[in-house]
């Protein structure tokens, strides 16, 4: 979306967050809409976060049923290596600058 102007609010359906897939979807259909993408891996994510894809930093998340992620990420083997965990993600998001509300 390049006409996006800095400072937007983004919101996450946490309750579909379940899995690493998940997490991505969801940042994705925040952004961007339905199907929308932002990211699949952390370098990808990384790219969006500083101005791809539709958002302009600064923006927020406001991370809705950010419970559900903090329950079920990271405790599923994925692919022979252990998945990320709700709080890595949520710490990847703050150490890229991204205010990220949990609601």
């Amino acid at each position: 979306m390049p006409g996006t102007e800095p400072g937007g609010t983004f919101h996450l359906a946490g309750r579909h967050i379940t899995d690493v897939p998940g997490f991505f979807c969801a940042l994705g259909e925040a952004v961007n809409g339905p199907g929308g993408y932002f990211g699949g891996g952390l370098d990808a994510l990384t790219d969006c976060l500083r101005g791809r894809w539709g958002a302009r930093p600064p923006f927020a998340f406001v991370w809705h049923d950010a419970d559900t992620a903090r329950t079920c990420l990271g405790l599923a083997p994925l692919t022979g290596r252990r998945p990320w965990t709700f709080e890595e993600l949520y710490g990847f998001l703050l150490d890229e600058g991204v205010e990220v509300r949990l609601a």
